[in-house]
């Protein structure tokens, strides 16, 4: 199996151009809060010899596949089991020069078809990102009730028909339970007014929400950017890359709370104090380049935003 054939880390050279000057130190702190197959952490350790990795992951095949593409950087590796939200705990009274986030569902989780994340296979009805523990995917399609249903498909698929679907599996697990993604996809496709059935596959939205909700996707980011901001050294970066709207509208709003100064209104001068510890280095979101988006279709949706931590406070 070549690693570099299966995986393609989105944005390479841009995430390593805005967190170069962190990486540039002796002695540098790398953190990869989303380890995956180790893209990026490969290409941070190549061009970067004196930097060291601490790689999270709460997917250990993730790790043990990223652990044999990395190995012949052992000496400057570390390999952390746990969601990206526990990075303080990884890291102890260290900080990090430079920390990057790549969120969303993994190339490793959507091409190995029985881990449920993919509705163009059928598969056992899983999702979760850590398969040692919690609830399915299919826990969720045979206990929640309708409202409930509704809520995750509105709030983390943003899923207009979201109350027919709900409906339709509610009817459709009274005569068998949901427990593959190929049942699912029949049964939203049965409740899908042939109107918008050209809109886009009736399962995209669902299967989203599904796995923010079994995964505690956005609870999560909501925890791991402030928890990342605080492990920046001065100087050191933060660069995080979301493929939905939802996660990226997270990031842009805590990047906004973290970059506002503190400094009450009405106030003729700001006091040093008041001062903002961190900056915007990106100006709103950046898209992957049509090139690239070409190359590697799982470039298309991503937003880049990144931050700095220009003083301590």
């Amino acid at each position: 199996m070549n690693l570099r054939d299966i995986h393609i880390p989105v944005m390479r050279d841009r995430c390593l151009e805005l967190m170069a000057p962190g990486l540039e130190r002796s002695d540098a702190l790398y953190v990869d809060g989303t380890l995956g197959m180790g893209g990026h952490a490969e290409a941070v350790l190549e061009r970067f010899e004196n930097a060291r990795l601490v790689g999270l992951d709460r997917d250990t095949q993730a790790i043990a596949i990223a652990s044999e593409r990395l190995e012949r950087f052992a000496g400057r590796t570390t390999f952390v089991h746990t969601v990206y939200d526990g990075i303080l705990d990884a890291l102890g009274d260290a900080r990090a020069d430079a920390i990057l986030y790549d969120l969303g569902v993994s190339s490793l989780q959507l091409d190995e078809a029985d881990r449920g994340f993919a509705y163009a296979k059928d598969a056992p009805l899983d999702m979760r990102m850590n398969q040692q523990e919690g609830v399915t995917a299919a826990d969720i399609v045979a206990t929640y009730g309708e409202g409930d249903l509704r809520r995750i498909f509105e709030r983390y698929g943003e899923e207009k028909l979201s109350g027919r679907y709900a409906r339709a599996i509610i009817a459709a697990r009274q005569a068998d339970p949901i427990v593959r993604t190929g049942q699912l996809v029949d049964v939203l496709q049965d409740a899908t007014p042939a109107a918008v059935k050209n809109a886009g596959h009736p399962a995209k939205r669902v299967f989203q929400a599904l796995r923010i909700e079994v995964n505690g996707e956005l609870a999560a980011l909501e925890r791991a950017i402030p928890a990342a901001l605080e492990a920046l050294s001065v100087g050191g970066r933060l660069v995080v890359l979301s493929y939905q709207s939802l996660e990226d509208r997270f990031v842009k709003r805590l990047f906004q709370d973290a970059t506002r100064s503190s400094a009450p209104a009405g106030l003729p001068v700001e006091l040093p104090e008041h001062a903002p510890k961190l900056r915007l280095i990106v100006r709103g979101a950046e898209q992957a380049s049509e090139d690239e988006a070409e190359r590697n279709p799982r470039a298309k949706p991503v937003r880049l935003r990144a931050i700095e931590r220009v003083r301590e406070g």
